[in-house]
């Protein structure tokens, strides 16, 4: 069953690379008490996620922030060193987090997971964006198809703020 408006979000931990190392990060630390746009891609590095999804947020951030969000958030069903290399590689290191759903236990748990495997990838996420508030859904915006970014892009969410 896929995640709904309304729905808190299930317990889990992320991993995040850090200038001190990989960090762990539990939903309750991310999302308690707190306005936090998520936004998960099928893969780091890929086309779509790096060229249009991710630049959106990174652009945007500052703007998104002043309209009352705590932080953002990127997933991918990645290990931590890929999501660490993104975040460097994309000039998000330190202005977003960039979180390995190494295991896709999240991406599972909240019904987003997708089947890339005709394309090479495997297990990974849907592309998606959601707003949560002290844990609890109240955006949720998937994407029907994995290489687009567009009701899950940031001018999208910011239509929202």
């Amino acid at each position: 069953m896929t995640i709904a408006i309304g729905d808190k979000l299930p317990a889990a931990t992320f991993k995040e690379k850090t200038a001190d190392g990989p960090v762990e990060i539990s939903t309750e630390q991310l999302f308690a008490g707190k306005r936090v746009v998520l936004f998960a891609v099928p893969g780091a590095f890929t086309p779509t996620c790096s060229l249009n999804h991710l630049p959106g947020y990174l652009e945007n951030r500052d703007t998104i922030l002043g309209r009352g969000v705590d932080d953002i958030a990127v997933l991918a069903v990645n290990d931590w060193h890929v999501m660490g290399a993104w975040a460097q590689s994309s000039g998000g290191m330190g202005k977003i987090h960039f979180l390995a759903d190494w295991d896709a236990g999240f991406t599972k748990a909240v019904g987003l997971d997708a089947d890339l495997s005709a394309g090479g990838l495997g297990l990974r996420s849907k592309r998606y964006s959601m707003l949560v508030e002290d844990g609890v859904v109240k955006a949720l915006n998937v994407e029907e198809s994995p290489g687009q970014a567009t009701v899950s892009g940031a001018a999208a969410m910011l239509e929202l703020l």
